[in-house]
């Protein structure tokens, strides 16, 4: 629901009632309650989803990998109210500089394989609040370190774009044993320069992902990069497919060029499944961000407090981590036939009301 007055609207159904053996509590007290949740009794809750599922073999690994996804989301932004968790930045406009006050958190997506004949259960582990005066990477890290305590064997890799091509990202992770696949854009850097003039020298392997015919390259043991205490590895993607234009209805050609540096060695992964983990890093804003703002109300804010904020965001966490774990392992694949996702919501929300 969008809002805390949606609910109170359906809280009279008879259904609530008889489940919580007890009236609905109100929009004000629902606001009020979560300002004042224990953030990490969700986790907790989380956190039983997954060992629950993980213990049912729903969670297979991807590629032999346990593969996570981290990035950055900007979940509101407003001119009108803040708290003290808010950020804070100066907008320039045509009638002068206004000052924006905004929320930005850092979620970790896990991205396991799928069962034999159902589709994969990723799950939301985890996010943390961006507090005012850090970047995205240093609230990463504060994000890891109490994720990789509760999930010590849920992941080996971290997926991130290339804003996390720092040498503290890479230490830490390699300090607690998880490896890095991160996207390589800036050429100023000794590592992407270096890998540059090889391209020219070396000749590339062919390969295939989904319909695009690729040339790959992979450069293992490079030490260009002189903040990283340890070898990394560069892998560059250059890719061809066609893409049919509505205007004249003709296929028109394309290509994509992709480089990612990573602590994976060749022996450890090949170069094809590098590049589907590289790919697949575009899953938590596909399968992540855009569907909790759009069918799950995300982007909302429900109380404008940060621990309110915070715990919010968390049970739409187990809420989707619950519903999606129905969904792909509960409902048989004959029945999910030509049916979309949203159908089941509206099922389950209509069966709820009649009730």
């Amino acid at each position: 629901m969008g809002s805390l007055n949606a609910w109170a609207q359906v809280g009279q159904a008879r259904f609530w009632q008889s489940w919580l053996a007890a009236s609905p509590c109100s929009a004000d007290t629902l606001g009020r309650v979560h300002a004042l949740l224990y953030a990490d009794g969700l986790r907790q809750g989380i956190h039983q989803v997954y060992e629950r599922l993980k213990r049912n073999k729903a969670l297979p690994d991807l590629y032999g990998l346990g593969v996570v996804v981290l990035d950055g989301h900007e979940s509101h932004a407003t001119y009108l109210r803040h708290c003290s968790g808010c950020l804070q930045r100066t907008i320039h406009g045509e009638q002068g500089d206004r000052l924006q006050f905004y929320h930005r958190q850092v979620t970790l997506l896990l991205l396991p394989g799928a069962p034999p004949g159902r589709e994969p259960v990723r799950l939301l582990l985890d996010q943390e609040p961006q507090r005012p005066g850090e970047d995205e990477v240093q609230t990463a890290l504060r994000l890891l370190a109490r994720v990789i305590p509760a999930y010590p064997r849920a992941f080996t890799v971290v997926l991130a774009d290339a804003l996390y091509a720092q040498a503290p990202f890479f230490h830490f992770l390699r300090a607690h044993g998880k490896h890095a696949l991160v996207v390589l854009k800036d050429a100023r850097r000794d590592l992407y320069q270096d890998v540059a003039g090889l391209f020219h020298h070396v000749a590339p392997q062919p390969g295939r992902y989904r319909s695009r015919q690729c040339s790959w390259w992979d450069f293992p043991d490079l030490l260009s990069w002189p903040q990283v205490q340890t070898p990394v590895r560069v892998v560059r993607s250059l890719e061809s497919y066609a893409v049919c234009r509505q205007l004249d209805q003709r296929e028109h050609p394309q290509s994509s060029d992709w480089i990612w540096v990573t602590t994976l060695s060749p022996t450890q992964v090949p170069v094809e499944p590098v590049v589907r983990l590289g790919h697949q890093r575009w899953d938590i804003e596909n399968y992540g961000f855009q569907e909790l703002a759009n069918e799950w109300h995300s982007d909302h804010v429900f109380k404008h407090d940060p621990g309110a904020i915070e715990c919010f965001l968390l049970v739409t966490f187990l809420a989707y981590n619950v519903f999606h774990a129905f969904l792909a392992l509960n409902v048989k694949p004959a029945a999910q036939k030509g049916k979309t996702q949203i159908f089941w919501a509206r099922l389950i929300a209509a069966e709820l009301l009649e009730n």
